[in-house]
């Protein structure tokens, strides 16, 4: 007996993707104007929220920096630390899963 769409639809679950954290980490070495330019220029930051992000970064060792899907936060981890080599800082950002 042939289903009808109206039932296969009704078993397919649609779940939305998993999502990670990216992270910056505290260094002795990275200006803290550097890392509000990469926040305002990865992470599309406006300046009062990427001074907050670099505050907490400088005082807690770390801050999230947004939350995406994993490709989303891979490339833009990639993209801190390939800007941060091409300006001599040794500048981390790192993702874990967001639970």
């Amino acid at each position: 007996m042939a289903r009808t769409i109206e039932e296969i639809e009704n078993e397919i679950e649609v779940r939305e993707p998993p999502l990670y954290r990216v992270i910056l980490h505290n260094d002795d070495y990275t200006t803290m104007e550097f890392v509000v330019e990469v926040l305002m220029t990865i992470f599309h930051k406006n300046r009062d929220e990427a001074e907050e992000i670099m505050w907490t970064v400088h005082e807690q060792g770390k801050a999230i920096c947004g939350i995406y899907t994993f490709e989303i936060a891979q490339t833009k981890a990639e993209q801190v630390r390939i800007l941060a080599r091409r300006n001599a800082f040794p500048l981390l950002a790192t993702i874990e899963a967001d639970d």
